[in-house]
Formats: structure tokens, C-alpha cells, sequence
């Protein structure tokens, strides 16, 4: 297991990159702690894979050092990492057993058979396949052959890292649970650092005890998932993390205070100096139908069982709340207020407001 540090990393596939639009990864800087559970989380082309791949020394980045545990191995290849990795689609030999599938990264580096038949039959009773051990690969379903893609991973006790890169994608979506819950089990156990590349948000935040959001090659924030959740430092990570999103309403600022649809909205706290383009963002779970607020009319009204989620106008912009009980009709007028200290400013993307007393 490794400590993981990433110090002014930069990579662009040009010769000769001349500005920022030329980089897929702009400059990241951050660490990984031995034993984390984390999560590389962003829609395609972000540059998660990109990234992942600089990490296993597939990619020498352009600029920058990825150390583990302090030493430099920026330009060690891949079989010089101690990095073990699963992909989308499951690697492991169909005419091999289930046990010689486990197995063979420990014999491909010459490991006793009496450790080899230790630490497989371990693993296996992790992963709940001990009864499949005998069985060839080629007659699993495709679930089990991505467990067992797992515990090669896991098999290895030299490993830095094991890194997930988007491993559920081929599982089908009522099995995508159990699996989850299967690794998030299995790293509580073993406690080796993991990283898990997704776009799935879900994946992700189920996953991971510290979350990494990127989006066009940049990191716009690293948090728990709550701290995603609650706080987002960017408006990208509100619209992306979320079902439905965060809203993000176009305002106007002056004299200290924040303006939307004519009205004076209360923020959660002092918004900082600066110009730029203004936005009020507030999560639909902080939205409430009340008496007094922002007029809007009511565009539709979804169902969702326990709760309904409504999405309104007001002037240009749509407004979704999380309503609990009855809800109002399409085309009905309400009015909607925002929870203060749930309501931010964000500048230019960024958030521009700071946590204090409602303002």
C-alpha cells in the first residue's frame, strides 16, 4: 500500500502545447492516503482515464511527478509500480479454473504454492466464489467474472494500489448493488488504496470516502460525499451530483446582497469580493412551497412515490423543489423559498459566498 501524491501534474497529447485549451489534464495537485477508499468522478473526456492511465505508467505526463510514499515514480513502467488494476470488461483466462485464475499473478511472480493456495482460498471466501474454485471461467456469469477480476486484483499483498476503472459498466443494473456493496466491504477489510474511476455518480459516492470531480481536464473539488453533496464549490459539481441537480439561477449582485427575479435572495453568509458572471445555487431539497417567495408557475409535477419533485418558471429559468405530500397541480401558481444556509453565490462557476450568518 502507498501513499499517493500527484505535484503539479499537467498532460497534453501536442508536441508543442502552447495554452490551457492545449492540456487534457490542467495542473492537479493533490494526495492520496495509504488505505483510502477514492473516487475519480466525471463525465467522458473529463480526463479521468487520462489520469488513471499516468498513474499506472501507461502515460508519462508532460509535466509534473506522481511519488509514492515520497519516491519518485514518474518514469518507472507499469510492472515497476506494484499497481493492480480492473478494467470494464473482465481479464481473466475462460479456460483456466476460478482458483487458476486467482492464482496466477501470484505464480507469475514466483510465489510458494503453500502461500498461493493460502491467499487464494481467502480471497475466494471474500468474494463468496470458495464453491466455484474448480469451476473453468468460461461457464461464470458475467457478475462472478468480474468479482474474480477483482480478487486477482486483490489476491496480491505487494500491491501500492488497486485501481477500478469503470468495472461495472458491463454488470447488469440489479446486480450493480450487491457488487458495490461487495467491494466497499472488501476494502473495509483489507484497507489497500483504491481508486475507482467512474462517471457514475452513484458508483462513486457509494464508494469512496474522499471524491475527486473533474471536468474538462480540471479538478473543481475534492470532498466526502456529503461534503459534494451540501457544499459544492462549483456549479458543475451541483448540476452533476444530484437527482435532480442543483439549481442554478441567474442574479444579480449589488450593494452586498444577491437578486433573483427581482427579489432579494438570503445567502448563507457574506458574498466575497469580486465581478463577474453571477449565479444563486440552491439544491432542489432546500426549495419549499410557502406563502410568501418567488412567484413561479408550476410546469410539472413528477410523482416519485415518497415525495414529488416539482419544477416551476420563474421569469426564464426553471426552479425544481423536493416536495413532501400534496403537491400543486401543472400550471398553478406558487411561490418558493430557499433555505438560507443551503443558498450560495457563485461567481464565474465558483462558489462566491461564504459560510456565516445568513446575509
Amino acid at each position: 500500500m502507498a501513499k499517493i501524491t500527484l505535484e503539479k501534474l499537467r498532460h497534453s497529447y501536442m508536441a508543442d502545447p502552447k495554452g490551457p485549451e492545449d492540456y487534457a489534464l490542467k495542473e492537479i495537485d493533490l494526495d492520496w492516503e495509504n488505505g483510502g477508499a477514492y473516487a475519480l468522478l466525471g463525465p467522458s473526456g473529463c480526463g479521468k482515464s487520462t489520469l488513471l492511465n499516468i498513474i499506472s505508467g501507461l502515460l508519462y505526463p508532460t509535466e509534473g511527478r506522481i511519488l509514492f510514499d515520497g519516491n519518485d515514480v514518474t518514469q518507472l513502467p507499469p510492472d515497476k509500480r506494484n499497481i493492480a488494476q480492473v478494467f470494464q470488461f473482465p481479464v481473466i483466462y475462460d479456460t483456466m479454473t476460478v482458483y487458476d485464475n486467482l492464482a496466477f499473478p501470484l505464480r507469475n511472480r514466483g510465489v510458494d504454492e503453500g502461500h498461493v493456495k493460502a491467499r487464494v482460498e481467502e480471497i475466494a471466501a471474500m468474494l463468496e466464489v470458495t464453491e466455484m474454485l474448480s469451476v473453468r471461467a468460461a461457464h461464470l456469469t458475467a457478475d462472478n467474472k468480474q468479482k474474480i477480476s477483482m480478487g486477482r486484483g486483490l489476491v496480491r499483498d505487494d500491491v501500492n494500489v488497486i485501481m477500478f476503472d469503470e468495472p461495472l459498466t458491463v454488470i447488469d443494473p440489479h446486480l450493480k448493488w450487491k457488487l458495490r456493496s461487495k467491494l466497499k466491504e472488501l476494502h473495509q477489510r483489507v484497507r489497500v488504496t483504491m481508486i475507482y474511476v467512474t462517471h457514475d455518480q452513484t458508483e462513486a459516492l457509494t464508494f469512496a470516502d474522499q471524491v475527486v470531480v473533474m471536468q474538462e481536464g480540471e479538478v473543481v473539488q475534492i470532498g466526502t460525499p456529503v461534503e459534494l453533496f451540501e457544499r459544492p464549490a462549483h456549479t458543475f459539481v451541483g448540476h452533476f451530483i444530484g437527482s435532480p441537480g442543483m439549481n442554478v439561477l441567474p442574479a444579480e449582485v449589488r450593494d452586498g446582497a444577491a437578486f433573483f427575479a427581482g427579489q432579494r435572495i438570503v445567502l448563507e453568509g457574506t458574498i466575497s469580493a469580486g465581478s463577474g458572471r453571477h449565479e444563486i445555487g440552491v439544491r432542489p431539497e432546500f426549495v419549499a412551497l410557502s406563502e410568501a417567495g418567488v412567484p413561479a408557475t408550476v410546469r410539472k409535477v413528477m410523482d416519485l412515490g415518497r415525495h414529488s419533485v416539482v419544477e416551476a418558471v420563474a421569469g426564464d429559468a426553471r426552479i425544481s423543489a423536493v416536495v413532501e405530500g400534496a403537491a400543486p397541480g401543472q400550471g398553478d401558481t406558487v411561490h418558493l423559498s430557499f433555505k438560507p444556509e443551503q443558498t450560495r453565490l457563485y461567481r464565474d462557476g465558483w462558489i462566491a459566498s461564504e459560510k456565516g450568518r445568513a446575509a
